[in-house]
């Protein structure tokens, strides 16, 4: 399937691991002064690391968290605690440094972009903030489409741009963060429309909605599938058809991070529907993919064993903005540090286990 000369190259671009990496890293963990497996997961994510970056022993260069704001006409319906005039107000307080995501990428020494992906109202350029508006909210997608073909294309686009000026930033740890309120709602029909699950056990409570709301809800996601029967099987169609322009970003960012051989760092709900969309226009993308944590919002588990994705963390966290990312990369860090900093018997004089 053509998409766009951008889109096609840079899936193009996403590979298998570095196979030779693997085998150098995974020897290299045996050799460590340690029992072999000791360090658990640890040791398994340092010899991904090895086979996304392509280096025997990988090294993070930089980390970067890419969050993208869009609004949402389905909000309209009552699907969320908080009114929409929220987002632009959000997006303010990320470019002021006082939102969760600054403290926690500040901790984690990452940089962060804030993209304009579609917020309802038009934003005072100013630094740190890249405006990127395909729209002024996407559609309400109970009644029609999210957005056009045209415009998920462009979404993914911008992502991809976003991604390579990051990663030519020297970042290869690269996370998304999402700001949209109603942005629960998309991200629950995506989940559903491409894993198979029923509505009912993806959707949660988002910002926190009542009993009453939330079976509101779930009415309201059942009948933007009905209404606008996206093909599963195509990430394209479904995020044109009940996705979100924040949402399309993001999946862009996941593309054009794991074609420039970065770790795409996988946060929470609106990143794991985002990740299902690249992982449909892209199947190998998931080898890229680290799932950071397991959020409280039910369809994220959905969705990351669909991929075949175990989260490092269960923090019963339930915000995004790449907060759950955020805190993962020091975890991903770390495992990288194993093998570059430990010593291995030989190298420390330690004898090593007698097999006989």
């Amino acid at each position: 399937m053509t998409i766009s000369t951008l889109v096609d190259q840079t899936i193009a671009a996403i590979g298998p691991l570095d196979a030779d990496a693997v085998t150098a890293a995974e020897s290299r963990q045996g050799l460590l002064t340690k029992p072999p497996g000791s360090l658990g997961r640890l040791e398994s994510l340092s010899v991904r690391l090895a086979g996304i970056f392509g280096q025997p022993i990988p090294q993070v260069t930089g980390k970067a968290v890419i969050v993208c704001a869009g609004d949402h006409g389905v909000a309209s319906e009552g699907v969320s605690a908080y009114p929409a005039e929220v987002t632009p107000q959000m997006v303010f307080n990320f470019l002021a440094g006082g939102a969760a995501i600054n403290a926690l990428a500040r901790h984690a020494g990452a940089d962060i972009t804030v993209i304009d992906a579609g917020v309802a109202v038009d934003l005072e350029p100013q630094p740190g903030l890249t405006i990127a508006k395909v729209g002024y909210g996407a559609g309400n997608i109970a009644t029609g489409p999210a957005m056009s073909r045209d415009d998920a294309v462009r979404c993914l686009e911008i992502g991809i741009n976003a991604a390579n000026a990051s990663a030519d930033a020297g970042a290869n740890l690269i996370a998304g963060g999402d700001m949209g309120i109603g942005n629960t709602t998309p991200s629950a029909a995506i989940t559903a429309a491409i894993t198979g699950a029923d509505v009912a056990t993806v959707t949660g409570r988002g910002t926190g909605v009542d009993y009453e709301a939330l079976e509101g809800k779930i009415a309201t996601i059942r009948r933007a599938l009905d209404v606008n029967e996206p093909d599963g099987e195509d990430g394209l169609d479904v995020l044109t058809k009940v996705g979100g322009y924040e949402i399309g970003v993001l999946a862009g960012v996941m593309l054009g991070a794991a074609a420039r051989n970065c770790a795409v760092i996988v946060d929470g709900f609106i990143s794991g529907a985002a990740a299902l969309i690249a992982w449909r226009l892209c199947p190998e993308i998931a080898q890229r993919y680290i799932a950071a944590h397991r959020s409280v919002e039910p369809g994220h588990n959905v969705g990351l064993q669909a991929m075949g994705l175990s989260p490092l963390l269960n923090m019963d966290m339930r915000l995004g903005e790449g907060t759950g990312a955020a805190l993962a990369m020091h975890i991903v860090e770390a495992s990288a540090k194993i093998l570059s900093e430990m010593a291995t018997f030989a190298e420390a004089g330690v004898s090593d286990r007698d097999d006989e």
